[in-house]
């Protein structure tokens, strides 16, 4: 693989020259992506943007057809204006995604960065309207609405990305569903990037995207999304998401949730006296744990046990942590229920408690 420019460097073509940069580059890491990549192509093509965009690709050692695919399109792009800057490596073995997202990054030349997976398909309107929001918000990161391809896949999540207000983009970052702003749909200045980033590289099974999602919002960043459906999301058990274990998303979220909320309480109740509430009272550092006041719940049964004991604590006396109706609780709660899981039933406990999210509650769930 040729060595390619760090990101913030002065960007280079071929003849050594400095090349200009354009207003939007977008940012495409490819692996094995024949099956999809006309489709997304079609996308860019049909961008309604009249600014000046590029395409950046780095094929992380693709088997497949992708790059045939890719230079099948590379003429009629640049007669669309889009410019298409492509690199790449034959190793015996991918190196990531954070590895190619950020090779692709340093060989473009955009004021600001598209994101674009290679299974997904842009909407005609995408680059317009994230641009024309991430002038107005130049310290933050903006997404958008989604749809999901195939139909009716993974409704709660869709709905959830679709569905979050302004201020829960920012208070539901600790959920199990990962960033609120979901990376399909990222877009930014190139200076936010270099601030925060690069991506890690440590390869399958690391949320490179929630890694550098936290370290956006722990430098003071914002996060927006403009509230149209700009992609269409492609669900399939090849995305490289499905590598990250659930373990390695719990504890990147409890590390967060430690150190941005838990270190300011002095005493918090858990809500949910089951298996995710006593998972995450058992994953708290000793201190933390010290700050949990109560249990609380709806379930008779766990409120008639009265308390909840550590067993396995090396502490002694050993942790027990009283159980409570969640109507004789007191705040500030975390709570460990899954959000549109119960009928809405726990939406309307929290309704009835006039509690306000972000200041007497926050989501792990």
């Amino acid at each position: 693989m040729e060595a390619q420019p760090r990101v913030g460097e002065e960007q280079t073509g071929d003849s050594g020259t400095q090349r200009s940069s354009v207003d939007v580059s977008i940012i495409m890491p490819v692996y094995n992506a024949f099956s999809w990549l006309d489709q997304c192509l079609q996308g860019i093509y049909q961008q309604d943007f009249s600014g000046s965009m590029e395409l950046s690709v780095f094929d992380d050692a693709s088997t497949d057809d992708s790059m045939a695919v890719l230079e099948a399109w590379r003429d009629r792009l640049e007669a669309r204006g889009v410019a298409v800057v492509v690199s790449g490596h034959k190793s015996a073995r991918p190196m990531g995604v954070g590895h190619s997202k950020n090779q692709a990054v340093a060989q473009s030349s955009g004021e600001f960065l598209c994101f674009q997976d290679s299974d997904d398909i842009m909407l005609p309107q995408r680059v317009r309207l994230q641009f024309e929001s991430s002038l107005l918000h130049p310290n933050s990161l903006i997404g958008s609405r989604i749809s999901r391809l195939p139909q009716g896949s993974t409704e709660r999540y869709t709905r959830w990305i679709n569905s979050l207000t302004p201020d829960q983009l920012q208070t539901q970052a600790f959920t199990s569903h990962g960033p609120t702003v979901v990376m399909p749909t990222w877009f930014c200045s190139r200076k936010l990037f270099q601030k925060v980033g690069p991506f890690n590289e440590g390869g399958k099974g690391v949320p490179e995207d929630l890694l550098f999602f936290y370290q956006h919002l722990r430098q003071g960043g914002s996060l927006v999304r403009v509230n149209e459906c700009l992609l269409v999301y492609r669900y399939h058990e090849e995305a490289a998401t499905h590598s990250v274990t659930e373990e390695t998303m719990w504890k990147l979220r409890l590390d967060f949730l430690q150190e941005r909320v838990l270190s300011q309480w002095e005493h918090f109740t858990i809500w949910s006296a089951g298996k995710q509430g006593r998972k995450l009272f058992r994953s708290l550092s000793p201190s933390t744990q010290r700050k949990v006041r109560a249990f609380c719940d709806v379930d008779v049964k766990k409120i008639k046990r009265g308390f909840y004991t550590y067993e396995e604590s090396q502490e002694r006396p050993k942790p027990r942590v009283p159980v409570l109706d969640f109507r004789e609780a007191c705040g500030p709660f975390i709570i460990c229920v899954k959000l549109d899981m119960t009928g809405g039933e726990l939406e309307e406990n929290l309704s009835s408690l006039h509690l306000k999210e972000g200041i007497d509650y926050y989501h792990f769930s």
